[in-house]
């Protein structure tokens, strides 16, 4: 049985054995004893997104109480669900996230707790994934903008909307009139900004077609 660990655009933590392209983490929210999630979603307002190889290391998924590993479909999953790249293992991502964050809201000289503070007003209200409206027209969203109607959660790119799922994306008949802003709208400022998250292959030859 696949481990409860994948997590989807609106933040939620589910079983699945697509695995995706990133890892990343909210703290330790796991026991190790039993490999499944505490009652908690997150212990720590510094929500990653981190490459899944780094410097040939290993780790056991929820074998340890250091951190609980996380997976994501591709980066504009994860910045739609709260995360941002790791300064640790992801430093020039994280940089380049940074200088475009400041870019795209303004400031200067912003430290990453800081910019964990904004993200965490942004990504819940009352413990629930908080949703934001539309700044723009879909089709005027930055490529990698995600958006949620009803149930189903849409990545943007190249003016179109692509419906998402645990193993990639696909097209929609379904018109997108109706939508809400998954990504945070700071994140979706960096994006405006030159920052471009990396999209999951299945939404390429989708796009082109």
């Amino acid at each position: 049985m696949p481990l409860q660990n994948r997590v989807t655009p609106s933040g939620d933590i589910i079983a699945t054995p697509h695995r995706g392209m990133f890892t990343g983490n909210r703290g330790i929210i796991h026991d190790p004893a039993t490999k499944t999630l505490l009652r908690k979603r997150w212990a720590s307002p510094a929500w990653l997104t981190c490459v899944c190889e780094f410097r040939g290391r290993r780790r056991q998924v929820m074998g340890g109480r250091s951190w609980t590993e996380l997976f994501f479909l591709d980066e504009a999953t994860a910045f739609a669900a709260g995360h941002r790249p790791c300064f640790y293992c992801r430093r020039d991502d994280a940089n380049r996230f940074r200088a475009a964050w400041e870019a795209g809201n303004g400031v200067t000289k912003i430290l990453a707790p800081d910019i964990d503070a904004v993200l965490h007003g942004e990504r819940l209200e009352r413990g629930r994934k908080r949703l934001h409206p539309l700044p723009v027209s879909l089709r005027e969203l930055p490529d990698g903008a995600m958006v949620q109607q009803e149930s189903e959660s849409y990545v943007v790119a190249q003016g179109g909307a692509f419906l998402w799922s645990p193993a990639g994306y696909r097209e929609t008949g379904t018109a997108i009139d109706n939508a809400m802003l998954l990504t945070p709208p700071s994140t979706l400022r960096a994006f405006a900004a030159g920052y471009r998250p990396v999209l999951h292959p299945s939404v390429e030859p989708v796009a082109r077609s």
